[in-house]
């Protein structure tokens, strides 16, 4: 029951929002009682700290399971965008965004949590460029690593880029394509180029 509860969580904050979507919801949604719920999560920050962690690492072994691959690291990047933006159904409720406001400690954990996975990955993807010709070898790799994650959590900024405006696949293309214009080599622009048209 505890994954079932967990599964359907999953699923309705995503579409939902972790605000809108109660127990009351979810205890509806699995056809049990909202005290069988509570049989399992002591109360819904529980439920949204264990819902969290469940995505984050799901998500880490997505992204693992693509760098495995190693595919070029301009390609690796889009495919990594593509799997994300699937597994979050386009981050349509903003998950990222509700998360600050209104469970602003979960928020932290989880933010520590993504900086530490995505520097390694990000470092090992710049270190890979650069040595495959596609990267220009003068970037300071470290320096890039963390703004590339500064600027991943500045585009779920909902108050700088409303979704009405901006829908968060396009807002990825976007930052991605910044990203890796300002880094790639003359080699690695044109498989950028490749990666647009293909996008």
């Amino acid at each position: 029951m505890r994954d079932k509860i967990l599964e359907k969580a999953t699923e309705m904050f995503l579409n939902l929002g972790f605000k809108s979507v109660t127990m009351d919801d979810i205890a509806g949604e699995i056809g049990a009682s909202k005290k069988t719920i509570y049989t399992h999560f002591k109360n819904k920050t529980e439920l949204v700290t264990e819902v969290t962690n469940n995505m984050f690492c799901a998500i880490c072994d997505g992204i693992d399971m693509i760098h495995d691959q190693q595919k070029n690291p301009i390609k690796e990047l889009y495919e990594v965008k593509h799997f994300v933006m699937t597994y979050l159904k386009d981050e349509k409720s903003s998950p990222q965004y509700q998360l600050q406001k209104y469970y602003p400690k979960i928020f932290i954990t989880l933010k520590k949590k993504q900086f530490e996975f995505m520097q390694d990955c990000i470092k090992e993807n710049l270190t890979r460029g650069i040595d495959q010709g596609l990267y220009r070898p003068s970037i300071d790799v470290d320096f890039m690593a963390r703004i590339y994650f500064n600027g991943m959590l500045g585009i779920k900024d909902q108050e700088l880029f409303p979704l009405k405006q901006f829908s968060m696949n396009t807002l990825m293309s976007y930052y991605l394509e910044y990203h890796l214009r300002g880094i790639c080599s003359e080699k690695g622009l044109t498989e950028l180029e490749h990666q647009i048209q293909n996008d």
